[in-house]
């Protein structure tokens, strides 16, 4: 991986439940080590797996020799059975060394979407993925992509899953105090266009609908701060400071409790590869309104649920049946927990990776 594993995001999360599930089960026959650069602020012992890091910086050229050095060196020491490629970057430096491993089978997971590389990363990955064992994608949609488009394969798709702290609910802690409370999660990027979030809460206002925001950010990049408080202050100019519940880098543990919190989840996004945050909701019993980027209408599973932002008079009919009509609330909120159920969880997930690593190793 091109990130180290303890920072927030969908492939560090899925590769932690698959790796920590390998060895906290050793009948499955498996044991994951993790090879990424140095950790946050996590140390390696804190994980029940093997984690062998390498250092990274500012720059993407002396990265990427950073990146060729350690996969060579670690990939060479372990002698794996088989090598899973977590991230677009990884899948390219594999590339530059993978003539030294060509007994080694490896696979590759795209979280992404087909059409989204630029031709540049295409001419790098290209040749790593033509000698795959197999391509991994997180929805269907983006099989259909891959398996249309080129002649790589196979094509599995595995749905992306969230962190085990999740796995458990517990409905004495489900907020039910009669006020909307709306929620907004994520890292602060352009794929997120958190610039229509003050335009949702003004358009919710006007329609007199008595609620609060909820708001979590992850800060990663420079200018993320200013921009998590202009936000912020957008915000409160709207509604009023005491009507907004803002909060910072959350662990998946405060995270579990935000969504406790929420009733109504909005995803804003222009580009989503799955929909990691829209699952997390799910599994805290939150109705969810979503645009249809990317995978996101295949994690949600209906159209009822997918709005544009530039017409959201859907989404505040939305909010207002939830405030008007309890048993369409609870109705809702059932929806989406059982689909996460259904769907989403852990064990699901590993299940279906231990599949396909049995299936390629056994050919």
């Amino acid at each position: 991986m091109e990130y180290p594993i303890d920072l927030p995001g969908g492939a560090q999360l899925s590769t932690e439940l698959i790796a920590a599930a390998l060895a906290e089960n050793p009948g499955y026959g498996y044991e994951a080590v993790v090879i990424c650069p140095e950790l946050l602020s996590r140390r390696t012992t804190d994980f029940p797996f093997r984690i062998l890091t390498y250092p990274m910086g500012e720059k993407r050229f002396p990265n990427l020799l950073r990146r060729i050095k350690a996969f060579r060196k670690y990939i060479g020491e372990e002698a794996p059975d088989l090598i899973h490629i977590e991230m677009s970057e990884s899948l390219i430096t594999y590339g530059f060394i993978m003539g030294n491993f060509r007994r080694i089978p490896h696979i590759y997971t795209d979280r992404g979407m087909f059409f989204g590389y630029r031709k540049r990363s295409r001419l790098f990955m290209d040749p790593v993925l033509k000698t795959a064992a197999c391509l991994i994608t997180t929805t269907e949609k983006n099989r259909r992509l891959w398996s249309e488009n080129t002649s790589f394969g196979p094509v599995y798709t595995i749905p992306n899953t969230i962190s085990s702290v999740f796995e458990s609910y517990d409905e004495s802690r489900k907020k039910r105090d009669g006020r909307l409370s709306v929620g907004f999660a994520g890292r602060v990027c352009v794929e997120k266009d958190w610039g229509k979030v003050p335009v949702i809460v003004r358009a919710l206002k006007d329609r007199g609908i008595d609620f609060e925001v909820r708001l979590v950010l992850s800060l990663y990049e420079k200018g993320d701060r200013e921009f998590a408080d202009r936000l912020k202050s957008d915000i409160e100019g709207i509604i009023g400071k005491n009507r907004l519940i803002y909060s910072e880098e959350l662990s998946q543990k405060e995270m579990s409790d935000f969504y406790y919190g929420v009733d109504l989840f909005i995803m804003t996004s222009v580009f989503e590869s799955f929909g990691k945050a829209a699952v997390e909701a799910m599994s805290r019993k939150c109705c969810i309104m979503s645009t249809n980027a990317g995978g996101l209408p295949e994690v949600i599973g209906r159209d009822e649920n997918l709005y544009s932002t530039d017409h959201i008079e859907k989404l505040c009919t939305y909010a207002e049946r939830l405030i008007a009509d309890p048993d369409f609330l609870r109705k809702e909120q059932e929806y989406f927990f059982r689909r996460y159920k259904e769907l989403f969880t852990g064990e699901a997930y590993v299940r279906r990776h231990l599949e396909t690593y049995d299936r390629i190793l056994s050919s």
